[in-house]
C-alpha cells in the first residue's frame, strides 16, 4: 500500500480539523470564513516593492506572488522536479527572465483566482493542456505523481520561506491537490 503523503497528511487534518470546526451548538454565534485570498491580506491596498514608489498591489495578490516567486526559486533547485521547467532555467540562465516573470504572472493569477480573488482572472491554459507538453512546449515532460507531491512541497518550502503560517499552507495545499488529477498526466 503506498505510504501517504505528509502533505496529504496535512491536508486531511486541515480538513478535519475545519469539519470539526464547522459543527456549532445551536446556541453558538455564527462565524465568518474568510476566503482563502482574503485570509492572505484580500484587497487592503499596498506599495508594490517591485514597482516604482505609488503603484499599489492587494496585499492578497502581493502575498500569494512572493510565495510563487519564492516556489520558482526552490523548484530551480528541486533535482526531483526542475528538469520539467528546463526552457525556463535555460533562459534564467541565459540572462532572460521574460519566461520567469510570464510563468510568476500565470501561476499567482491562477492561485489568486482560485483563492477566492475577485479583481484578478485567469486566462491561462487548464490544468490538463498546461501539463501536457503536446498542447505547451514549456513543459519538459508529462509529471507523475511522485513529481505533483514534489511541487506541493516546494510549495509549502516557499510559503514558509514567506512566513505563511501553517493553517493557511494547508489551505494552500489543499487548492494544489484538488488538481493533482488534472497534472498528474502518467
Amino acid at each position: 500500500m503506498k505510504k501517504a503523503s505528509l502533505f496529504t497528511a496535512l491536508t486531511a487534518f486541515v480538513a478535519i480539523v475545519s469539519l470539526v470546526a464547522s459543527c456549532k451548538k445551536d446556541d453558538a454565534p455564527a462565524t465568518t470564513t474568510l476566503s482563502l485570498y482574503d485570509s492572505l491580506g484580500g484587497t487592503k491596498m499596498v506599495q508594490d516593492p517591485r514597482a516604482s514608489a505609488g503603484v499599489m498591489i492587494e496585499q492578497g495578490r502581493l502575498g500569494i506572488r512572493s510565495v510563487v516567486d519564492s516556489t520558482i526559486f526552490v523548484i530551480a533547485a528541486d533535482n526531483r522536479i526542475n528538469g520539467y521547467f528546463q526552457p525556463l532555467l535555460n533562459e534564467v540562465g541565459a540572462g532572460n527572465l521574460s519566461g520567469f516573470a510570464a510563468l510568476s504572472k500565470t501561476l499567482t493569477d491562477f492561485l489568486a483566482v482560485g483563492t477566492g480573488a475577485k479583481s484578478y482572472t485567469y486566462s491561462g491554459k487548464n490544468m490538463i493542456a498546461a501539463h501536457d507538453p503536446a498542447q505547451n512546449a514549456r513543459m519538459n515532460g508529462k509529471a507523475n505523481n511522485a513529481a505533483m507531491d514534489a511541487f506541493i512541497a516546494d510549495v509549502v518550502v516557499g510559503a514558509q520561506k514567506n512566513g505563511l503560517p501553517n493553517n493557511l499552507i494547508g489551505r494552500v495545499g489543499a487548492v494544489l491537490e484538488s488538481l493533482r488529477s488534472q497534472v498528474v498526466q502518467r
